[in-house]
C-alpha cells in the first residue's frame, strides 16, 4: 500500500523547492489534491469507505449506511457546502507530515450553524474557520461521531 504521508512530506519538499527557485510564487497545494488527499487519509483512519469519485454531495459511506461529506485543508479554513447539508460532515486540517487534526466530526446539520444566515457565496462553498467548526464539534456526542479505525 502506498504510504500516503510519506508521499504527503516528498509533495511538500518539492514544494519547498520550487519556492526557492522562484519566490515569488507559492506553489501552494491547495484545492482539488488537498481535498483528495484528505479524503484517502480520512477514509485510512476512519471506518469508512469512499464513493465512486465525484459522487453528488458525499465521499464516503460509514456504518449503518450514514453518508460523510469529507472536508480536508492545510490551511485555516474548511468549506461547507451551500447547496446542501451533508448527512455527516467530517473536516480535517493536514500537517505538514501528513497528519490529519479532526476539525469537526458529526451530524452535517450541526456544522451548518457555522454558516447559518449567511448569504449564498458564488462558489457554492462557504469557508468556515477551523476554530467556529472545532467548537460546534465539541457539541456532538460520541454516538453521533464518526468511529476511528482500531489501531488509527
Amino acid at each position: 500500500m502506498l504510504d500516503v504521508k510519506a508521499t504527503i512530506r516528498a509533495l511538500l519538499r518539492i514544494v519547498e523547492r520550487l519556492h526557492k527557485a522562484y519566490p515569488h510564487r507559492r506553489f501552494t497545494l491547495d484545492g482539488r489534491l488537498v481535498g483528495d488527499l484528505g479524503e484517502v487519509l480520512v477514509a485510512q483512519s476512519y471506518a469508512l469507505s469512499l464513493l465512486p469519485g465525484l459522487t453528488r454531495h458525499h465521499d464516503a459511506r460509514a456504518a449503518g449506511g450514514r453518508l460523510v461529506q469529507i472536508k480536508a485543508t492545510m490551511k485555516n479554513a474548511l468549506t461547507f457546502p451551500a447547496d446542501h447539508v451533508p448527512d455527516y460532515y467530517l473536516g480535517v486540517r493536514i500537517d505538514s507530515g501528513g497528519h490529519i487534526h479532526e476539525v469537526f466530526n458529526g451530524p452535517g446539520r450541526i456544522a451548518a450553524k457555522a454558516v447559518a444566515g449567511r448569504r449564498h457565496p458564488k462558489t457554492n462553498l462557504h469557508s468556515v474557520s477551523l476554530f467556529a467548526l472545532n467548537a460546534l464539534s465539541k457539541n456532538v456526542p460520541k454516538p453521533q461521531r464518526i468511529r476511528k479505525r482500531r489501531g488509527a
